[in-house]
């Protein structure tokens, strides 16, 4: 992930094995099937799967709206 200001953010994430708060090693934003968002990756560690849930829903992109049609 890139922060607002450029640098490069890697996302905290508790795993279970280590019992330990951790930054997410090789995270991978995806979108859960209810539309959230969510980071997905590795404890550095253990290896352990880690997953942390985002806030707030995917946006889909937009549609551009065809224009009305011209009246003759």
């Amino acid at each position: 992930m890139v922060r607002p200001t450029g640098e490069l953010f890697m996302a905290e994430g508790y795993c279970v094995k280590c019992k330990a708060k951790k930054e997410i090693a090789n995270g991978v934003e995806e979108v859960m099937k209810n539309g959230r968002k969510a980071i997905k990756g590795k404890c550095p560690t253990c290896g352990t799967v880690m997953f942390k849930i985002l806030g707030g829903k995917a946006v889909p992109p937009a549609t551009p709206t065809p224009p009305p049609p011209a009246a003759s």
